[in-house]
């Protein structure tokens, strides 16, 4: 979006390979924190009892030692971008940190998911621009409420278990409600999504992008069924779909406007 925005056929392939090896580093060293803060929630799960850090096959020293490695590459990575981007990331330690412990306290641990896993919308556009813009935020936005979405869907595996576990979660919160729940939170995705298309003044294709991103959302939510677990983790897997049909729109659009042009 930021490079379609920026007049640009192609984002910059140096921070395209910056920022995969960035978000791997980054998600790893966060699913490292998150097994090590949650291991004793993690045994009494069925999904997470087999986790390394749960079942004892790798100590809590060592996975700190390796999360420790995962945060020094993803800060390499942040070191090399602009002055506003390196703040910008700094700041997104804060739902990182407090994600593991928000399924104690609170029935929306998706939502300070969310705001974790969707800081790479501005940080994208941050690092082009070295500043936000509406676009930007508009996206975040909808980011976040896509996570809600499908971590809700992905919830429903352990709605049992959670229950006896004493973890919360929107699943357990809305129960029968949740399918229309879910609707609701991929609604907004779409509105914000559309928002933002908008006030970067993308083209057709990006809006057609938007469009079949929404089917795909539609689609899930009349597939859901909240008494099938396995049904659930195919659809909440479907996501990567939904995000690739999202990207190859936008792409489409960058490189159509500039050889248009």
């Amino acid at each position: 979006m930021a490079a379609d925005v920026a007049g640009k056929a192609f984002p910059d392939l140096v921070l395209m390979a910056l920022f995969l090896i960035g978000s791997v580093a980054m998600r790893g060293a966060g699913s490292t924190y998150n097994d090590i803060a949650d291991r004793e929630l993690d045994r009494k799960v069925e999904r997470t009892r087999n986790r390394p850090v749960a079942s004892g096959a790798v100590s809590v020293l060592q996975a700190a030692l390796f999360c420790g490695l995962q945060c020094l590459i993803g800060l390499a990575v942040l070191l090399s971008l602009n002055g506003f981007s390196i703040v910008l990331g700094f700041c997104s330690m804060l739902p990182v940190l407090a994600y593991p412990f928000m399924k104690r306290i609170t029935s929306w641990p998706q939502a300070v998911l969310g705001l974790a896993f969707s800081w790479g919308a501005l940080m994208g556009w941050a690092a082009v621009f070295g500043s936000l813009g509406v676009p930007a935020l508009c996206l975040y936005g909808a980011a976040i409420f896509w996570t809600m979405g499908y971590d809700t869907i992905y919830a429903i595996q352990d709605i049992e278990d959670d229950v006896l576990a004493g973890i919360r979660s929107t699943a357990l919160l809305f129960g029968k409600a949740t399918p229309m729940a879910v609707g609701g939170f991929y609604g907004v995705t779409i509105l914000l999504l559309g928002a933002a298309v908008w006030a970067a003044s993308l083209g057709v294709l990006a809006g057609f992008g938007v469009i079949l991103f929404a089917i795909h959302l539609i689609w899930q939510v009349k597939r859901l069924d909240i008494a099938d677990g396995t049904g659930a983790l195919r659809l909440f897997r479907s996501n990567r779909d939904a995000g690739l049909i999202l990207l190859v729109g936008l792409a489409l659009d960058a490189a159509v406007r500039h050889f248009g042009a």
